[in-house]
């Protein structure tokens, strides 16, 4: 059983079990000294083997030999021999009648449903019989072991009761622990986003804006400076020009602009520049999603990837982009009507320079517990299929 703040009232349930099984067999035994009875040593021997086998069933139930892990057959044979034991002491003497009530227990704990039900039932009339054997049938022997056999079957179902009770208890704090991590994992890429955000800021604001100052400066010394000094000056242009679209491309890659207004207003944003730049028609059909910023800006990228590959390489005539939503997350496809690839092929040498890679787009949606499925073979278009979950998993990066 999983711990929990039950556990000290399981333990005390048990060491009680124990501590009044072994009493009750003293002082039958002890019982038969103190009276002189012809059976004392028999009742000594049974007494001795009963406690025996009793703790060794018990220690080998603490270590999961016998009780939960073990096959049935070794624990309904502890519990047999603890019967015939505890039935040769009634026989003896009507003093280990008394072990009834700790065996009810027992047959409850290590014998499932109905055969401990039937277990105490059975033992309960034995007892009876054995009293009335030796004392003579009266309204105490009879009513005294059916009490006990009552009380037994309560105190039982309630153990049960609060065993599942535990049980539940666990999977709820543990369902609660992994919310919270997930919890702290969305807090983590909410400010990691809002790190690169503000990296993006202060870039565009000291470095962007200083090159593009120079640029402009330089601009002006070139039209007024001629000679050989000229070709620096153009070349300091055009140095920072490149340093400059550079440094942009650095404030795209830091920060999902688009995002502002969602992901369906970003991706249907994306068609409509792709339709106006290239001769390839983009339809996008997209719903707004409940995701978090980190799979909302993974999404964006794939489709920004995959657009530009069908840009690129693919010789299409028209490109579909699809968002959907459901309880669970989203899914992104972007199907087109070119020439389509074999995938393994276009895997394997994805990481080309300059290439977004369908390596690399496998690698993002699995980092964010994400499927991607590629569907394409030559002359027949191809089909990105991506899914995201609505919330990552806690060891997810954004």
């Amino acid at each position: 059983m999983p711990h929990s703040t039950l556990a000290p009232v399981f333990l005390g349930l048990r060491l009680g079990l124990h501590v009044l099984l072994i009493g009750l067999t003293a002082f039958a035994a002890g019982r038969a000294l103190a009276t002189q009875s012809p059976d004392a040593p028999a009742m000594l021997a049974v007494g001795a083997a009963f406690v025996a086998v009793y703790l060794l069933g018990a220690r080998a139930a603490r270590s999961g030999r016998v009780v939960g892990s073990a096959p049935r057959a070794p624990v309904l044979a502890w519990a047999a021999a603890l019967t015939v034991l505890w039935a040769v002491l009634v026989w003896l003497s009507p003093e280990g009648a008394y072990l009834v009530f700790p065996l009810f227990f027992l047959y409850l704990h290590v014998i499932p449903g109905r055969g401990g039900v039937a277990a105490v039932v059975v033992t309960a009339g034995f007892a009876i019989l054995a009293l009335g054997l030796h004392l003579g049938f009266s309204v105490g022997g009879v009513v005294g072991p059916l009490v006990a056999a009552a009380v037994a079957l309560l105190i039982g179902a309630a153990s049960r009761a609060l065993r599942r009770e535990a049980a539940e208890r666990e999977e709820l704090v543990a369902e609660l622990t992994r919310t919270r991590q997930q919890l702290a994992e969305t807090e983590r890429q909410q400010g990691a986003l809002a790190e690169r955000a503000r990296l993006a800021r202060d870039i565009h604001d000291t470095v962007a804006q200083g090159l593009s100052s120079i640029q402009m400066l330089l601009r002006a010394a070139e039209r007024e400076i001629s000679g050989p000094g000229a070709e620096h000056v153009a070349l300091a242009r055009e140095t920072a020009a490149d340093s400059l679209a550079d440094t942009r491309q650095i404030i795209r890659e830091l920060t999902p602009a688009r995002l502002d207004d969602g992901l369906a207003a970003a991706l249907r944003r994306l068609g409509e520049e792709h339709t106006r730049r290239g001769p390839v028609p983009v339809e996008v059909s997209a719903t707004d999603v409940d995701l978090a910023m980190g799979p909302q800006t993974a999404l964006l990228r794939i489709a920004q990837g995959a657009l530009s590959n069908v840009a690129r390489h693919a010789q299409a005539s028209h490109v579909a982009v699809e968002l959907t939503a459901d309880g669970d997350g989203a899914t992104l496809t972007v199907r087109d009507d070119g020439q389509g690839f074999d995938v393994a092929t276009a895997v394997s040498d994805s990481h080309e320079a300059g290439s977004f890679g369908l390596q690399a787009m496998r690698e993002r949606v699995e980092q964010l517990d994400g499927r991607l499925d590629i569907a394409s073979a030559p002359g027949r278009g191809a089909t990105v299929t991506v899914r995201l979950p609505r919330r990552p998993g806690p060891g997810s990066r954004p």
